[in-house]
């Protein structure tokens, strides 16, 4: 018996080229955009490096960052000590790489903590309005009228020097600025005329709300974060800098600028400069990449090129 193909497998193989096509047009212009943008490269890479680092640091730190070797302290940088040594003899690059651990892991759980209650605060009150609208930016007027750095010492000091709630005061510095960002957008989107058709259908606020305004406002949530976490990574820093952050013996790299200053007047440099080239290189490469995806997801921007 002779099997003839079926009349909709032809239709299907015929689509499936065009589909094909279609994706692998879609990465030939997203390569060439990233060619466009090299901050993105560079800005990406520097992040992926740090992260790496963190997550392997018990791999890759060729020392143990709290073991004490008072034979071998204070050494300048060399082939054993890369970045040298500090008193206590401890390897001062594989302190700069656990630190990462605690930066970075502050830096991302503090924006995730503003990211979600600034968000939920900016949906409610930009799409519900009225009193509730009138009762949280009130609150955030009042946050706002502190400075930043300030506010997060502020709060870390009433709750106690842990890093847990140097996260906690970061996260509640950072509220704000994606309530203001996420109510201006709902403000706007609210009114045009996807939402207006979802109330029509009989639609619940709670769909329209995650349903249609909030895929709305991810690229600009997206860039909001990355640039917010340039600010927790410093301000962790200055926090442990302060005391207030990770506590000896646990590295840390504002800790550490603050543990080694003591020894710059006599030219032992190299204890701080680890920990302040790492702190560097994290601002740079967050704030670099924010810039980036900001300019890569505005449509504006994008036509502008």
């Amino acid at each position: 018996m002779v099997v003839t193909p079926s009349r909709a497998s032809a239709p299907a193989r015929t689509l499936a080229v065009p589909r094909a096509a279609h994706a692998v047009r879609r990465v030939a212009a997203r390569l060439a955009a990233l060619r466009r943008q090299p901050r993105t490269i560079v800005g990406g890479t520097t992040v992926a490096i740090l992260a790496l680092a963190a997550l392997l640091a018990p791999f890759v730190a060729p020392y143990d960052p709290i073991a004490v070797d008072a034979s071998r302290s204070l050494e300048p940088p060399g082939g054993a000590h890369w970045l040298g040594t500090d008193d206590l003899g401890r390897d001062v690059l594989s302190r700069v790489i656990w630190g990462a651990r605690v930066s970075l892991s502050v830096g991302v759980i503090s924006v995730t903590i503003g990211l979600v209650t600034g968000v939920t605060i900016g949906l409610v009150s930009g799409y519900f309005g009225g009193v509730i609208d009138l009762l949280a930016m009130r609150v955030i007027d009042a946050l706002l009228a502190f400075p930043a750095l300030i506010l997060a010492i502020a709060i870390t000091a009433a709750l106690g020097p842990k890093v847990q709630n140097a996260m906690i005061a970061i996260g509640i510095v950072a509220v704000p600025a994606y309530t203001r960002l996420t109510r201006g957008q709902v403000l706007s989107i609210r009114e045009r005329e996807f939402v207006v058709a979802a109330h029509a259908c009989g639609a619940s606020p709670g769909r329209v709300i995650l349903r249609h305004i909030l895929p709305n406002l991810t690229n600009s949530l997206i860039v909001q974060a990355t640039l917010s976490t340039a600010f927790a990574v410093l301000a962790e820093a200055s926090l442990s800098f302060l005391g207030l952050g990770a506590q000896p013996p646990h590295p840390s790299w504002g800790q550490d600028i603050n543990y080694s200053q003591r020894y710059l007047a006599n030219m032992k440099w190299w204890m701080s400069v680890g920990p302040g080239l790492a702190i560097f290189l994290a601002v740079f490469a967050f704030n670099i990449l924010g810039d980036a995806l900001r300019d890569d997801l505005d449509p504006r921007l994008r036509r502008s090129r």
